[in-house]
């Protein structure tokens, strides 16, 4: 297999994630079961929706606030929803300039427009205006383009608008069920899945080369 391409999942892969802290968060807003239709493996239609940008902002806001208090603010509902987000370590992006410069790499996230709004700024504020985006021939975010992982049109799209060949492109992700709808499209998809001793870092190598 010879890799000419790597696209690039976001959270848990180059933004490292915890949802135990956004859960945590909203249950001292008072959403006491918010894991239960929010994780990594499973997520209600509202979140589905809002990934795909079918609800806006206020939208997203107005459906949690049924299991609120009228008192709970727009930024405590953001806060709480982008705690979540713990950032991006310097070593990461030093390790992606260099893969940057050998391949050409993309990035494929499900996200919405509020956590964007906030890891960009967390980007811009860390690395400079556009540094970490300019590190990628294109970031793709599922609210932008309403399609989401791990539905094929949104591999297919990526691979066909930027001229990439299946064979010569890995996918690379932390959610097995993204990882799955890629395989199916035939696209050459591997797991991030980090051992005891391991980095990211160095699963990122041996992902790649082998």
């Amino acid at each position: 297999m010879h890799i000419k391409n790597i696209i690039f999942d976001l959270g848990g892969v180059i933004i490292d994630i915890d949802y135990n802290l956004a859960a945590t968060a909203f249950k001292k807003l008072g959403i006491v079961d918010f894991d239960n239709f929010y994780s990594k493996a499973k997520q209600s239609t509202l979140f589905d929706d809002f990934e795909k940008g079918v609800i806006s902002n206020a939208e997203f806001r107005s459906n949690l606030r049924q299991y609120l208090s009228d008192t709970i603010t727009d930024h405590q509902i953001d806060a709480a929803w982008n705690a979540m987000l713990k950032g991006i370590p310097s070593h990461r992006v030093d390790f992606l300039q260099k893969v940057a410069q050998k391949y050409r790499i993309f990035l494929l996230s499900n996200t919405n427009r509020i956590h964007i709004d906030a890891f960009t700024q967390y980007n811009d504020e860390k690395f400079g205006k556009g540094y970490f985006e300019g590190l990628f021939e294109y970031c793709y975010f599922s609210s932008d383009i309403a399609m989401r992982k791990p539905d094929a049109e949104i591999f297919d799209f990526v691979l066909s608008e930027n001229g990439l060949l299946k064979e010569e492109t890995i996918f690379i992700d932390d959610s097995i069920q993204h990882i799955q709808g890629a395989s199916g499209t035939g696209l050459h998809a591997e797991l991030l899945k980090v051992e005891v001793g391991e980095t990211i870092e160095m699963k990122y190598a041996y992902l790649i080369e082998n």
